[in-house]
């Protein structure tokens, strides 16, 4: 069975990022709100890991930016508790983007 380039190309990046092979098991569709307003709508992949020491899995995928140096972010999120659903990563990586949004924030006031 061909893997898609895709599937490959998040293949490459939890190599690189986590140091072990990977075995696409599914694309699971997450949609996440708040509010009543969508704040993410999509496909998560999860790989089974070979060989990591603290994950089973991981959830990945990747999307574009508006940044032109980075156009597009690869997301991992290892399954670890609580993480442990293709929606509960994708809310893991929001909340940390929010984070880091505020932490950006509080740094140009603070400069």
């Amino acid at each position: 069975m061909s893997v898609s380039p895709y599937i490959g190309e998040l293949q490459k990046i939890i190599l690189k990022l986590h140091g072990v092979k990977s075995k696409h098991v599914e694309s699971a569709s997450v949609k996440e709100t708040f509010r009543g307003n969508t704040v993410w709508d999509g496909f998560v992949e999860v790989f089974e890991l070979h060989g990591h020491p603290e994950a089973p899995k991981v959830y990945t995928w990747a999307h574009d930016t508006d940044d032109p140096d980075r156009p597009k972010c690869h997301v991992t999120v290892l399954h670890i508790a609580p993480v442990t659903s293709p929606a509960l990563a994708v809310r893991a990586f929001i909340v940390q983007e929010h984070r880091d949004a505020q932490a950006a924030r509080l740094t140009e006031v603070g400069s």
